[in-house]
């Protein structure tokens, strides 16, 4: 069973996976102290609020904090952005294999041969 665990956890797709979660951890942090510190205060600045978070409407004894969705939102397009430009720039840095088309099979072939000979009937 050790043996089975080694070949899985050193096969390529989970290291790749265990980076892509590490680095994503990494830029989650980032992201939301850019959104926190620097995008929230200049778009509170258009409405009038200097923090988005403090934004609430009260229906009763419920409290619908809608800033804090706001800035939810605001990491969420800028993370989704930047994992975009991320693929998109390692797309264009891997190299591109072309995919050969396999040679039909011996039965294929004979198929196709009499699709031919009953289309020409």
């Amino acid at each position: 069973m050790l043996k089975e665990f080694k070949a899985f956890i050193t096969r390529g797709n989970v290291v790749d996976l265990a980076v892509g979660v590490i680095i994503g951890a990494a830029l989650t942090s980032i992201v939301t102290s850019l959104t926190k510190n620097l995008i929230n205060p200049l778009i509170g600045l258009f409405i009038g609020k200097i923090d988005l978070s403090g934004l609430v409407f009260t229906v009763g004894s419920a409290h619908f904090r809608y800033g804090l969705f706001i800035d939810s939102i605001i990491n969420f397009l800028i993370i989704a952005l930047v994992v975009f430009l991320m693929v998109k720039l390692i797309n264009r840095l891997m190299p591109r294999t072309e995919k050969a088309t396999p040679a039909p099979s011996a039965s294929e072939t004979y198929l196709k041969e009499i699709r031919d000979l009953l289309k020409n009937k």
